[in-house]
């Protein structure tokens, strides 16, 4: 397989996990598809340096250049949620609209570590190599992100940890 092949078949296989994280962290679905967008272009030019772990590089671009568009425009993105693939008639669906909704009213770091630890599953040591933080802080902005989203969403108390 070549360098270009692998390249597309890495994009095909995770670019719908990443877009759906990437919407999570920035509250707005037209930021997430141009961040997404460069983070892959990023990874292109460099993906014979780091095609041993694709996943982690974009990652750590995507979750930077969303907190660097957020420094800059200084200002919360309180769009619509994310478009969910398994549309379900239970209750399950009005809470992660309800969640989603909540997460986008969270400051952009602590939405970063919520969706890396509990959305991408990821172990508290890889979300502070992503962040370039020290675990301490992974599990401090953890702790605040949940306290604030028991109180914008009293509803949510039932499933947050």
């Amino acid at each position: 397989m070549t360098d270009s092949e692998a390249f597309e078949a890495f994009v095909a296989a995770w670019h719908p996990r990443l877009l759906r994280a990437a919407i999570l962290i920035s509250g707005d679905r037209h930021l997430a598809e141009d961040v997404l967008q460069d983070a892959l272009i990023k990874l292109a030019r460099r993906w014979s340096k780091v095609h041993t772990d694709p996943v982690n590089y974009v990652r750590t671009t995507l979750y930077r250049d969303v907190a660097s568009s957020w420094r800059r425009r200084r200002e919360f993105a309180y769009g619509e949620p994310p478009d969910l693939a398994d549309h379900d008639t239970s209750g399950a669906s009005d809470l992660k609209v309800v969640f989603a909704r909540a997460l986008a009213r969270l400051p952009v770091k602590q939405r970063a570590v919520l969706v890396l630890r509990f959305y991408e599953d990821l172990p508290v040591g890889e979300v502070a190599a992503i962040l370039r933080v020290s675990p301490g802080t992974v599990k401090s902005q953890t702790h605040a992100a949940l306290k604030r989203l028991r109180e914008v969403a009293p509803e949510l108390e039932e499933v947050l940890i």
